[in-house]
């Protein structure tokens, strides 16, 4: 066996093996095809994360829990977000990153139940919220600007 500069070792009927080698096995294969898979849309690019310290895969406005396409930018779909700093809920588009500034507070105490089904005056989706379990189902539109909203004197 014979050392080459601490950079791998080789022993003669062996290959060169490095010492940083990652080993692959079914789970990483796995999370790489989901990777790939998100980069092959058509909005998606790869960019440096000073703060994750890694790739990641930027642009991709499709995510699965996504609730309509986002009325201001038309590219990104508009989703439930809680803020890990203060923990408060809100609507908010996923091409955020990219421009979109959609957004919209949620109610913080009670329950919400999203829906699919767009507001008929901005487009947004209707949510269902409730404070109490006692209390019946309210239907509103999510976003704050919404006419719907309004108090109507």
């Amino acid at each position: 066996m014979k050392f080459n500069k601490g950079k791998s070792i080789v022993a003669k009927n062996e290959i060169l093996v490095p010492r940083n080698s990652i080993k692959i096995s079914k789970r990483k294969i796995v999370k790489m095809k989901n990777e790939i898979i998100q980069y092959y849309d058509k909005n998606g690019y790869l960019s440096w994360s000073e703060r994750k310290r890694k790739y990641v895969i930027l642009g991709t406005n499709l995510p699965s829990n996504g609730l309509l396409e986002c009325p201001e930018c038309h590219i990104g779909k508009l989703m439930v977000i809680r803020s890990r700093k203060t923990k408060k809920r809100f609507i908010g588009c996923s091409n955020y990153y990219n421009g979109c500034r959609a957004s919209s507070p949620l109610i913080q105490r009670g329950m919400i139940c999203t829906t699919k089904i767009p507001c008929n005056t901005c487009a947004w989706p209707i949510i269902l919220f409730r404070y109490t379990r006692k209390q019946k189902w309210s239907r509103q539109c999510c976003n704050i600007k919404c006419e719907s909203r309004q108090i109507k004197t």
